[in-house]
């Protein structure tokens, strides 16, 4: 049964298969959002990599970053959280502890890739695992990168649980990234600082979101970025291991991929005014800041400023009535080098690109089919159900716009970012939307619904 809510519940009370969401007038108000997903993994894992105490503030609230330090407290690893601070005592690059069972990576893709690049650095065995989802999402990218370095790494046909026979002294590697993926990159990037030697990866599309080589550096970590000389727009990353490297305090932004969805409700609702602080603003993460200001939506940035190793500033996002039917007439496109920098926020554009003047396509995007859903299709299917004209591509999706999305009813298929970009959706719909599943927003926002509640107005 579906509960009926005048806007939605608290966060710690969705527990329901179904929820019910009314439209919205406008959204009005300040906050902040909790800590960036990305960086938080990535900064727990050094930090236990280094000698010391290290201190993370604003540590990612989500059940993913929380999988993070779970695994890490299994393999020997003392950790103190009170809220979103987090106390890490660092073992040194090669002294974690083999643990006792499987590691349990839940729904978390970020902590099994860079987990394994670690492990892999260990001169013990250990096992990955996760959720029903993260057993079917593919690993093989990181299985042959590692194995070329020297551990063995065994798979179930390329997808988890994940065998990992780890060596102390990895062989270096020059590798070139089939796909754009800083995961993949960054567990490439871990794994070679217990390597013998000079190891460099090669973005051949040009760089993914760099977090990890600046959160080395930040640790004291050496790493030179460069670009091709030959016109293309590949990158390269090099990192010369074995590498030890002492504790660093490490102040983490808000999240720009979560922040996003409440950026987009503001910017879809005429008369709102929204102002969200302390986001991060890391130019290899941020694009859907510019993004949505070439669609023609009003967004700006204030306090511009870097703190640690991350630049962050102030949101002020404001929704007028032109808003709906922004940019120049004819199509709008997002492909190439692009979605290696949106794929968090892709479900959310094409939500955005109903209400755009031309629509919006998305293409060369095939690696959404490989999220917690396949998200291509469970975006183009509840779009549908809300009246939108959508043409599903093997790598991607176009939507025609502008056009009145009507409420309907909608299903997250357990994916987090689908939840939220069609909360969004139902917000600025006609007419009353039931979504399933919205719980698994937990997964990366826990505080979303609660948020948003702050900030709506309904009159």
């Amino acid at each position: 049964m579906a509960n009926s809510l005048a806007f939605i519940v608290p966060a710690a009370q969705v527990k329901m298969a179904r929820m019910r969401i009314r439209p919205a007038a406008r959204i009005r108000g300040q906050l902040r959002v909790p800590g960036d997903k990305s960086i938080s993994h990535r900064a727990a894992m050094l930090a236990a990599l280094a000698d010391g105490s290290s201190h993370i503030s604003n540590f990612s609230t989500s059940q993913d970053c929380a999988s993070t330090l779970s695994c890490l407290r299994s393999l020997g690893v003392s950790i103190e959280q009170k809220g979103a601070n987090v106390l890490v005592e660092g073992r040194g690059a090669t002294r974690l502890s083999a643990p006792i069972e499987a590691l349990d990576c839940g729904n978390s893709g970020s902590t099994m890739r860079m987990l394994a690049g670690v492990l892999a650095g260990q001169r013990f065995d250990s096992i990955l695992t996760g959720d029903a989802s993260l057993r079917l999402r593919p690993m093989q990218r990181i299985v042959e990168p590692l194995e070329l370095m020297g551990a063995r790494v065994v798979s179930e046909n390329g997808r988890p649980p994940l065998r990992i026979a780890g060596l102390d002294r990895l062989k270096p590697i020059h590798y070139e990234l089939p796909v754009a993926s800083a995961q993949v990159k960054s567990c490439i990037l871990l794994a070679a600082l217990n390597a013998e030697g000079g190891s460099v990866v090669v973005e051949r599309s040009g760089p993914t979101r760099d977090h990890t080589e600046r959160l080395l550096r930040w640790f004291g970590v050496p790493t030179e970025t460069s670009a091709a000389t030959d016109g293309s727009p590949a990158n390269m990353i090099a990192i010369n291991g074995p590498a030890s490297f002492s504790a660093r305090d490490v102040k983490i932004p808000g999240d720009i991929s979560s922040a996003a969805f409440l950026i987009a409700a503001a910017a879809l609702l005429p008369d709102s005014q929204l102002e969200i602080l302390g986001v991060g603003l890391n130019p290899t993460r941020a694009q859907f800041v510019p993004i949505m200001s070439s669609l023609g939506f009003e967004i700006e940035i204030v306090g511009a400023r870097e703190d640690g190793c991350e630049p962050f500033g102030d949101l002020i996002v404001s929704g007028k009535e032109s808003a709906l039917r922004p940019g120049p007439a004819g199509p709008n496109r997002i492909n190439g080098p692009l979605i290696a920098k949106l794929i968090d926020e892709l479900p959310l554009l094409a939500v955005l690109g109903t209400q755009a003047s031309g629509g919006l396509e998305i293409r060369d995007a095939a690696e959404l089919r490989a999220k917690e859903a396949d998200r291509i299709t469970a975006t183009v299917t509840n779009l549908r159900a809300m009246g939108a004209e959508v043409e599903e591509y093997e790598d991607g999706l176009a939507v025609a716009g502008p056009i009145s999305l009507r409420g309907a009813r909608l299903d997250s298929y357990g994916d987090h970012r689908i939840a939220m970009a069609f909360t969004v959706a139902a917000l600025v719909a006609d007419g009353e939307s039931e979504i399933s599943g919205a719980e698994c927003v937990v997964i990366s926002f826990p505080e979303f619904f609660d948020l948003l509640e702050t900030v709506v107005e309904r009159s």
